[in-house]
């Protein structure tokens, strides 16, 4: 199987879910995992919260590397860059 770390930045947080998550997973699947992730409290480095609400998050995938032997999946709040 395909697997992939996914990264969650919620509410000023920001940690890894320990288990490893499909890597083709649709956003539709990845957002569902992070919000029961952080609600549950099993992303590191980010306080558990029954209230998440990752509406609008977005996710962003990166291959693997040498360093970093499986691919990553980001969950992150959209950034407005160059908004006016």
């Amino acid at each position: 199987m395909n697997e992939a770390r996914l990264n969650v930045t919620w509410n000023g947080q920001n940690g890894d879910l320990a288990d490893l998550v499909p890597a083709d997973a649709t956003d539709a699947e990845v957002l569902a995992w992070a919000t029961e992730a952080v609600r549950s409290g099993a992303v590191g480095g980010v306080a558990p919260d029954a209230r998440v609400d990752l509406t609008g998050f977005v996710v962003d995938r990166f291959p693997a590397t040498a360093d970093l032997p499986f691919p990553r999946l980001f969950v992150r709040p959209k950034t407005p860059f160059g908004a006016a």
